[in-house]
């Protein structure tokens, strides 16, 4: 059933389902990349709260028209009108009042999340608002999707992810360094308000599909676990659009193997477990890779210890550093040093003056602190550079 789900042969629906996540994935991820950067991700969590006001309105304002108050386009609509005035509410609050950016989002969360819960409310004593269907919005609901809905889903992500590959280049100089980007000309206000624009984008499109509680998680995720592979902007955007797209497709995919499993919640969880493999197994800021830094550090101290003590003559005594001296051969198992041992032994002592010599020296304190005593002083320094130093340490006799 699952296999059946992941290559799309479990009908059309699933399939419109499955392909219109993954590309709102995607375009989660890359927007999500430059809010992530920006640190104003819990901006796209006010815009999500700030739809539900809009999609009540509109619920209101359509069936008042004696349209149909379920249609897509004028529920996003009105969620669009609402989020952005929730935007402008989070911009004045935060630049008009002593309050932070923090609490202005906390703020206009609430209020605009209570005025849309009220609506909701009222809309169920209504007389054409009890089928009305608009609590999916909360955590989506993709079981009723209509071709059009899809086709709405899909091309709106397109829209958003070209508009962030044109704005990327800017978005990325604010995110990094706003003092720059405003010397090269770079309208901050104005890039900040694009980057917000194409959150709500992405917000909106994602309604119908992992709902507006949930969305936030499409925004905030997947560029979080980009971040653990990668220092570069552009490889952490594409990588957050992969992520992003893997975990649009394979919630849509378990949801469909498995129909009494909400989309929205599996998407996120399938979101937050390729960030638990990237936390995990990342090779450069990953948990693992952490702690195997960890133990080679370890174990470089304990061996420079270790050979520091048999330079001096004294007896090792912890048991580890005995053991990893036994198993490079410079010791045997009774803490006598080996011929290996010993000329190991003496270079670690020599080594030890040069760095507590450099340290000294005016200028060398980065190269001295980058290796810190642990890697070989050749490979910081010069062949001509550690004759200067062995020409000053030889009078002392080292």
């Amino acid at each position: 059933m699952l296999l059946d789900a992941l290559t799309l042969g479990l009908g059309y629906n699933a399939t419109l389902v499955a392909v219109g996540a993954a590309l709102l994935g995607v375009a989660s991820g890359f927007v999500g990349t430059f809010l992530f950067l920006r640190k104003r991700a819990l901006l796209s969590d006010a815009v999500s709260h700030a739809t539900l006001p809009g999609i009540g309105l509109a619920f209101i304002a359509m069936t008042a028209l004696g349209g149909d108050g379920r249609s897509l386009a004028g529920l996003l609509a009105g969620s669009a009108l609402s989020a952005g005035l929730g935007l402008l509410a989070v911009h004045w609050v935060a630049t008009r009042t002593r309050l932070p950016e923090d609490a202005a989002i906390g703020a206009v969360l609430s209020v605009f999340f209570g005025l849309g819960v009220v609506l909701l409310t009222v809309i169920q004593t209504l007389e054409t608002g009890r089928q009305a269907g608009l609590e999916g919005f909360l955590l989506g609901a993709t079981a009723g999707m209509l071709r059009a809905d899809a086709l709405l889903i899909a091309a709106g992500g397109a829209v958003a992810l070209a508009l962030a590959l044109l704005l990327r280049r800017p978005m990325t100089l604010v995110a990094f360094d706003p003092g720059y980007a405003t010397a090269r000309g770079v309208n901050l206000r104005a890039v900040d308000l694009a980057t917000m624009g194409l959150a709500l984008g992405v917000t909106l499109i994602g309604l119908k599909v992992v709902g507006l509680i949930l969305i936030v998680a499409l925004l905030i995720v997947p560029p979080a676990a980009a971040r653990f592979w990668t220092d570069r902007s552009g490889v952490m955007a594409a990588l957050a659009s992969a992520i992003g797209g893997l975990a649009g497709y394979l919630g849509a995919a378990i949801s469909a193997a498995a129909p009494a499993l909400p989309t929205g919640p599996v998407i996120v969880l399938s979101a937050a477990a390729l960030f638990a493999v990237s936390m995990l197994a990342a090779p450069g800021r990953g948990l693992l890779a952490g702690a195997v830094r960890h133990l080679r550090h370890r174990r470089a101290v304990h061996l420079r210890q270790g050979l520091l003590s048999l330079a001096q003559g004294l007896p090792v005594h912890e048991r580890y550093t005995l053991r990893l001296l036994v198993r490079a051969g410079l010791a045997r198992g009774d803490g006598v040093p080996t011929e290996a041992g010993r000329a190991a032994a003496a270079k670690a002592l020599r080594d030890e003056a040069r760095w507590a010599l450099l340290r000294k020296e005016r200028g060398q304190d980065a190269a001295a602190a980058l290796a810190a005593g642990l890697e070989p002083i050749e490979s910081v320094l010069t062949r001509d550079e550690l004759d200067a130093l062995d020409a000053r340490l030889l009078p002392r006799g080292v």
